[in-house]
Formats: C-alpha cells, sequence, structure tokens
C-alpha cells in the first residue's frame, strides 16, 4: 500500500519541471524564542535536500546577509560539508542578539527577500513569532515566492490559542475551559474561581512551550504569570486536564501514525522538547483501534476548520477512561530536529526524512 506521500507523487524525482535541479533557499532562525530550534530544524533539512542533489542556502531571517556577493554563491551543492546547529538547554536571549545587531528590531534581515526570490522554491524551517503568526507568509506572497506549509491565514488562526480554541469548541470539539487576559488582570483569586488549580498558564501565541507552565498551587501563580508575561502577549490559562498527551501530524491531507508524549519528568517543555533522551515518544501510540481512528479523523477535522494547508500537527490529550480528545491547539510550522514530532510519524509510516522534507518542497506553493 501507498504511503500518503507517495500518492501524491514519485518521491524520486527531484527535479523541477525544466529537467535540472532546485535551487532551494532554506529560511530559519528569525527574531523568535524558537530561533534556536529553528535554526536546528532548518539545517537538517537543508541537508536533506543537499543530499537529494538540490542546490541549498540557508539563510537566517534576521541574520541575513551581509555581503554584496551574488545570491548564487551562497548555495551549495553535495554532502561534503553539511550545515549543522546544538540546541540550547535555554531559550535564546533575543535582546542580547538585538543588541550585537546594533540594536536593529526589524525581523527581516538584509537581502532575505533577494535570496527567496533568487530560489526556486522557499522552504520555511521557522518556528514560533513572525514565521509562524502569518507575517513570513504574506511577505512572500506579496513578492509571488513559493514556499513550504500553510497560507498566511491558516498561520495566523493556528497561531492564536484563543482562537483556534475557540473555533474548535463552537464545531463541537473538547477543549479545557479557558481564560485570555492581560497579565495585570490574572489574580490567583480569579483563576480559582473560573478554572480551578491545577491550571495551565501561556502566552497566547508561542509555540515550544516557551512561556509555559502547570501551576499546582497559590506560590507557583505569580511566578508563571511572570514567565509567560515575558514574551509581551495576552496569557492564555486554561483548565488542567489529567490524561494522556498525543499529536497527530498531517501531511496532503492525510493523518500519520498517532504519538503519544511521555516525558520523563515534569511536563513537554522546552527542554525536554529538544534535550536527546528526556522524553519516550510512543509512536504509533498504544490505542483502541476505535479511539486511534478516532482521533486522526477529529485531527484531520480541526486541521481543515483552521485553514492550515499542506502539513501541520494537532495536539491533543486523550482521556482513556472516558474516550474522549481534548484538543490543546496545532502547529503549523512543526519541528523538524532529529527529536521532533512529524518526522517520526512520517518514519513509522515507512516515509524517511529526506523523502519527506523533499516532498514538501516539492508539493509546495504556486508554480
Amino acid at each position: 500500500m501507498k504511503t500518503p506521500l507517495e500518492k501524491e507523487y514519485n518521491l524520486s524525482i527531484f527535479c523541477d519541471k525544466r529537467g535540472i535541479c532546485m535551487k532551494i533557499t532554506v529560511l530559519g532562525g528569525g527574531l523568535s524564542p524558537e530561533r534556536d530550534v529553528s535554526l536546528k530544524s532548518a539545517s537538517l533539512i537543508a541537508n536533506a535536500l543537499l543530499s537529494k542533489g538540490h542546490e541549498v542556502a540557508l539563510v537566517d531571517l534576521y541574520d541575513g546577509i551581509e555581503t554584496s556577493y551574488p545570491c548564487e554563491t551562497y548555495f551549495r551543492r553535495g554532502t561534503v560539508n553539511p550545515f549543522s546547529y546544538t540546541i540550547p538547554e535555554t531559550e535564546p536571549d533575543l535582546d542580547e542578539i538585538i543588541r550585537q545587531h546594533g540594536g536593529r528590531k526589524s525581523w527581516v534581515g538584509p537581502r532575505v527577500i533577494e535570496m527567496c526570490k533568487y530560489a526556486d522554491k522557499v522552504f520555511l524551517g521557522l518556528h514560533g513569532s513572525h514565521g509562524e503568526n502569518g507575517q513570513v507568509q504574506a511577505l512572500l506572497d506579496a513578492f509571488d515566492i513559493s514556499y513550504t506549509g500553510c497560507d498566511y491565514l491558516g498561520c495566523a488562526i493556528a497561531m492564536d490559542k484563543d482562537l483556534s480554541k475557540a473555533l474548535a469548541r463552537a464545531a463541537g470539539y473538547l477543549t479545557a475551559d479557558w481564560i485570555v487576559d492581560d497579565p495585570e488582570r490574572l489574580s490567583f483569586e480569579r483563576v480559582n474561581k473560573e478554572l480551578g488549580i491545577p491550571c495551565v498558564v501561556k502566552p497566547i501565541g508561542n509555540g515550544s512551550s516557551c512561556g509555559v507552565s502547570i501551576v499546582k498551587s497559590q506560590d507557583e501563580f505569580e511566578a508563571a504569570i511572570n514567565y509567560a508575561a515575558s514574551y509581551h502577549q495576552k496569557i492564555l490559562i486554561e483548565k488542567f486536564i489529567k490524561a494522556r498527551e498525543i499529536t497527530i501530524s498531517i501531511v496532503n491531507d492525510e493523518a500519520l501514525p498517532v504519538t503519544e508524549i511521555i516525558p520523563h519528568e515534569g511536563f513537554y517543555d522546552y527542554k525536554n522538547k529538544y534535550q536527546d533522551g528526556l522524553t519516550t515518544h510512543v509512536c504509533p501510540a498504544q490505542i483502541e483501534e476505535e479511539d486511534y481512528k478516532k482521533c486522526q479523523k477529529i485531527a484531520l477535522k480541526i486541521f481543515k476548520l483552521l485553514r492550515m494547508t499542506q502539513y501541520g500537527r494537532v495536539d491533543m490529550m486523550y482521556d482513556d477512561v472516558n474516550h474522549e480528545f481534548w484538543f490543546i491547539e496545532a502547529n503549523n510550522l512543526p519541528g523538524m530536529t532529529n527529536t521532533s514530532l512529524l518526522p517520526e510519524a512520517a518514519k513509522a509510516n515507512g516515509i524517511s526524512y529526506e523523502d519527506l522534507v523533499e516532498s514538501l518542497v516539492l508539493n509546495c506553493g504556486r508554480d
């Protein structure tokens, strides 16, 4: 039986319609709390495309290209000198990065658009902030540049945790009760009255668990609010659902094998996500067949409800006692690191990392 990706095209083909290898700009980094994760993803994506014979340039959305050499000189071929990046245990200090760039706050670096226009395709290896809230997608659309992943509308909807939860609930799907407000309007007494404790505190528009805390007592509440508020967004607080954490990756309108996420300690925070050996991923998840198919259908429907396209991920909590699934959030540019969930799900479906990456860039955007 063919895999979902093989249904769309022949994975062995890596040339465009003109019969030549493509030039692909991989965008990573950026001015986002997920900058380091993005640079790791972008490095692995670039290496996968190099292994398929394409010419690849890896460009940091924020750093850009400071020199005036022709675009062609930044494209590599071959796998002799691969890209590499190691994710630190803690999130990046964005203020320090801005200081190192002379205080420049513009999140699009020099010559980024030029490098994207020069390429045949752009692979978005970005995570969080501008890369997932639709701003980069809208910018590339303005220049008629073809890129991987959702368009700006799907990104904007999925990135807003309040909006995506509201749409899911309105469509009849379970999602934990929640409130959204500015930090100064969120007191322990209010949250305890409206939602109860424990609860989950998070910024409204981050990924990679940046700014997320699970609050189990009044003593933990203030620290959690301050941590979430450090991202300068409204804060979403939701009722804690005690259940198994699962995720369903979607590629080309097909649900890949379900993955269960089991951190060895604590919850699935930034460190547990990106440091090897701290979390167990069970794929396919050990779920009763009827529930397994049910959560895949729910994930695909939510994916489409949020106007997401091409690929993404839907995160849920699975109550295996009551056979219920609770929507958490959707991810429109899932991680592509060695510990990331979508590549693992694709592998469980018989799709290699290299084939997955190439398939996404071959099947993206406008021709």
